[in-house]
């Protein structure tokens, strides 16, 4: 190993890669480690023995009824992607999209009064929709004409109000809009996951709202996407990037020592014997559990199904279920997110239901019943409860920068967030968010061609 790094990057989860490759095409010089012999850390995708041996210890092998190892790539921490979402747009700005494949999620429902409901996907399907009842329909029309008109700098479409300091409660007021509508409207349209957004301002919301709008209008069946063998692809395609720009990796390395050598003003490393400077490091919680503190706990219970859900359409091989945390009489919504081979995640015939929720109580499991209850037969189930997890400082004293853990959310909004305030606060700079020119000059090729047609 050389001997000083610019930055040590401990840890091979999604930020930790990002974070990797965002810097390495900065130009700085990056070494990345990793405890474990694979990539990915908590945001890994397992084959079905790699499952059965975390559950179950290890040498022990999968039931030969769950089909073959090997067909299945399942995550360990599952979300979708929106597709006009940051994730997108740093895939485009470092071009990382030639190493994967994504295919359109089918579908998106919400739970409410028993029951799911297919989240509509058109202003019409809005309008007929069940959970849209007839005194709802006027007020619901008129605030979506408001939010579709809205632009943050034109205060012509603002209707008088300062939404940096109307709260959004006050805004469904005036539009008069109910009780259940404001619940669909919030949890499964801009994804909130719980009702503290109601006593903020309401830009917010609106801007998020207007993203599902954009990322549904891309493939109008729904607004996700996901990547082919899974989420574990994701980490492994910025590495490629962060070796591409001189990234140096290494995965089984454990990190032995870790001192602060505050004359010169940096920090050594040791693994294995071998001792490296640093100017800064970025790592997961784990390498410095004397830096961070327990905000609560999270809870996933990935569920091997035998055919499609029982109340969904039978024709989606993938789909999310919302569960607002009204419906169930909880403080924080509950999330189900359904794949099947059709993405590469399981044998034909299998669907693999993973539920991932906040813990609220001192009987997790028995938190999720609402959502088995729509799964149908469950063939198999791994339960995993862990720490959410966060920084106590922001590292800008100590050069030493911890990513929060994955919070129980759907989507990577909240992931990437987290990455670009951690590369502000490494390099003092905002990640400006541009398509690559490779992408670019791709772009303007099929242009030509179809105008050459």
């Amino acid at each position: 190993m050389d001997e000083h790094y610019d930055v040590i990057v401990l840890g091979t989860g999604l930020k930790e890669c990002i974070i990797s490759g965002l810097l390495s095409v900065d130009g700085k010089k990056v070494l990345h480690m990793d405890r474990n012999g694979y990539y990915g850390g908590e945001s890994a995708s397992l084959n079905m023995n790699q499952l059965w041996e975390k559950s179950h210890g290890k040498d022990k092998k999968a039931p030969e009824t769950l089909g073959s190892s090997r067909d299945y790539n399942v995550d360990l921490i599952p979300k979708f992607i929106l597709s006009s979402g940051l994730l997108v747009k740093m895939l485009l700005h470092t071009d990382v999209t030639r190493y994967l494949d994504f295919k359109v999620v089918d579908g998106s429902y919400v739970y409410s009064s028993g029951k799911i409901n297919k989240v509509p996907s058109t202003d019409t399907e809005a309008l007929t929709s069940s959970l849209v009842g007839l005194l709802d329909k006027l007020p619901l029309r008129k605030f979506f004409i408001f939010v579709q008109n809205y632009e943050e700098n034109n205060p012509a479409t603002h209707d008088g109000l300062n939404l940096k300091t109307f709260t959004m409660d006050a805004l469904f007021k005036k539009y008069g809009l109910r009780e259940n509508i404001v619940d669909f409207i919030g949890h499964a349209l801009a994804l909130y996951l719980d009702d503290k957004y109601l006593q903020q301002p309401a830009h917010d919301t609106i801007m998020r709202m207007k993203l599902y709008a954009d990322s549904l209008a891309r493939y109008s069946k729904s607004p996700y996407i996901y990547p082919l063998y899974g989420l574990g692809e994701l980490p492994q395609a910025f590495a490629r990037l962060s070796a591409i720009y001189g990234g140096t990796y290494m995965l089984n390395k454990p990190i032995e020592n870790i001192v602060f050598d505050e004359e010169k003003k940096i920090i050594k490393v040791t693994s294995e014997g071998e001792t490296v400077t640093c100017d800064k490091i970025v790592c997961d919680p784990s390498y410095f559990p004397n830096k961070v503190e327990k905000k609560g706990k999270i809870i996933r219970s990935i569920c091997i199904l035998n055919g499609p859900i029982p109340s969904a359409d039978k024709k989606f091989e993938s789909l999310q279920i919302i569960i607002p945390q009204k419906q169930v009489k909880r403080q924080s919504d509950m999330y189900v997110g359904v794949m099947s081979s059709a993405h590469c995640v399981c044998p034909k015939g299998k669907y693999i239901a993973i539920v991932s929720a906040t813990v609220e109580t001192n009987d997790p499991e028995k938190e999720l019943a609402p959502a088995y209850a729509l799964l149908g037969p469950i063939q198999e189930k791994f339960v995993y409860i862990s720490d959410f997890i966060e920084p106590i400082a922001d590292g800008t004293t100590d050069n030493v920068f911890i990513s929060k853990s994955y919070d129980a959310t759907s989507h990577f909004e909240t992931t990437c967030e987290d990455v670009m305030d951690m590369y502000k606060r490494i390099t003092g700079k905002d990640l400006v968010l541009t398509v690559h020119p490779n992408i670019l000059k791709q772009q303007e090729e099929a242009g030509q061609e179809q105008e050459e047609q």
